[in-house]
């Protein structure tokens, strides 16, 4: 059965189980039905669908991925001309290739030739719909339309599902995948590495180190990126000392800067253009974007628990620099970032680089503002 079948029989009682293959995108299409104050029996209608139909989308057992692509459009045009949020829309976009990317990973054959990871350069907008029902965090576009416009019926999920045997398979398949990636097949083994990372197993961090000290390939850009996942994991699981070495030691020079604020560009949807390598990381200079939306995420990221603030103040300090521009004329992120700058700068737990750079913007906004 094909990594698209919506259901497998149960042996001995000849029932259906619930499907894997369009957990995370039934669910945000719930979402959308929710908001349109659809009930299931008046969307099938406007849909011209049965009731078990709108019911199989929004449980995965009929995924909407295995839809033909023309009538899977249809269905979005329908959505959107009832109202639906572009945002939830967008969403729901990116839910169909998160629902392929797992079932690939839970369908695993073994061969790394043929997972999808390897071909292009992930952004974060899809890797947090991809995470979604591994790490129960929900993505950013989602969190302003969590409340239906009606009570729901009856206990309900309250995010996309999956089985702890079924999150053990994909972090044991990313695992198996970057272990077994060869050499021509880096930016598979990267992002692999990177998903494998989400993983709360107690051994993540130590395998993530290990996996990092035999990189086989020695080129400048595989350490770079290799130091960045490193830290990255042990920053999400509370180790930010990792964090702390990546800046003072992979950030302390002209090319680590620009990598990092190319790589942060881009996972941010600021290049209009999907990526196939990591390349564009390693260009000489800034790339072609404005860093509008950076500038937005990383002071919306100034808080002090936040487990990437020092990478964050690192980031926006050097962002500033790059772009000044981006202080003139005063908007609302500026004046969000200033108005924060006391309650870190009063605070504790920075380190004293974070500080003096923190210092700095705060110079940059008086200058800005003179």
């Amino acid at each position: 059965m094909g990594a698209h079948a919506d259901f497998t029989l149960t042996p001995g009682q000849g029932t259906r189980q619930r499907g894997r293959g369009g957990v995370v995108s039934g669910y945000v299409f719930r979402v959308i039905r929710e908001h349109l104050d659809h009930t299931q029996e008046s969307l099938a209608e406007a849909f011209s669908v049965s009731v078990d139909t709108v019911a199989g989308w929004e449980s995965g057992r009929r995924p909407l991925g295995s839809l033909a692509v023309g009538q899977m459009l249809a269905h979005r045009h329908r959505l959107m001309g009832m109202g639906a949020s572009p945002a939830l829309l967008l969403a729901l976009e990116k839910a169909l290739e998160a629902d392929l990317l797992l079932t690939g990973a839970l369908t695993d054959d073994g061969a790394t030739g043929n997972s999808p990871l390897g071909t292009w350069v992930m952004q974060r907008d899809l890797v947090e719909v991809l995470v979604w029902p591994l790490n129960g965090v929900v993505p950013e576009p989602m969190r302003a339309h969590r409340t239906p416009a009606r009570p729901r019926r009856g206990p309900a999920p309250n995010g996309p599902e999956l089985s702890a045997e079924d999150r053990r398979l994909f972090f044991r398949c990313m695992r198996r995948t970057a272990e077994e990636a060869r050499s021509g097949e880096f930016l598979l083994r990267r992002q692999a590495l990177y998903l494998a990372g989400y993983d709360d197993a107690p051994d993540t961090s130590v395998w993530l180190a290990e996996q990092q000290r035999g990189e086989r390939s020695q080129d400048w850009l595989t350490r770079w990126l290799g130091a960045r996942s490193v830290a990255a994991v042990a920053a999400r699981q509370g180790d930010h000392d990792r964090m702390l070495h990546f800046i003072s030691t992979t950030l302390d020079d002209d090319a680590g800067e620009v990598a990092n604020l190319n790589y942060w560009a881009y996972w941010l949807g600021e290049s209009p253009h999907l990526q196939l390598s990591d390349d564009f990381i390693a260009a000489p200079g800034p790339g072609p974007w404005h860093g509008h939306r950076l500038f937005q995420h990383l002071v919306s990221g100034l808080a002090p628990r936040q487990g990437f603030l020092e990478l964050n103040v690192h980031t926006l300090w050097a962002l500033l620099a790059a772009r000044p521009t981006l202080l003139r004329p005063a908007s609302a992120t500026g004046r969000a970032l200033r108005d924060r700058l006391p309650v870190l700068l009063d605070g504790t737990g920075l380190s004293s680089r974070a500080r003096r750079e923190l210092e700095g913007i705060r110079y940059a906004i008086r200058l800005a503002e003179a």
